[in-house]
């Protein structure tokens, strides 16, 4: 594995927590560390040209 700074993957839903965790979508986005391709809407993690966000994808992306 190569040495450098592993990039947190965002999850597919907010939480709702009141301090907002790390790997936050809507959090990742306003810091705007959100991988390209992807944007939040109704607190879900979606992608902008509407296919379905998956695991591996998002990976891909990261």
């Amino acid at each position: 594995m190569a040495k450098g700074k592993v990039r947190k993957l965002p999850k597919t839903e907010c939480c709702v927590s009141k301090k907002r965790c790390e790997r936050c979508p809507l959090r990742m986005l306003k810091e705007g560390t959100l991988p390209d391709g992807y944007t939040v809407r109704k607190r879900k993690l979606v992608r902008v040209d509407g296919k379905k966000v998956t695991k591996k994808r998002l990976k891909k992306a990261a």
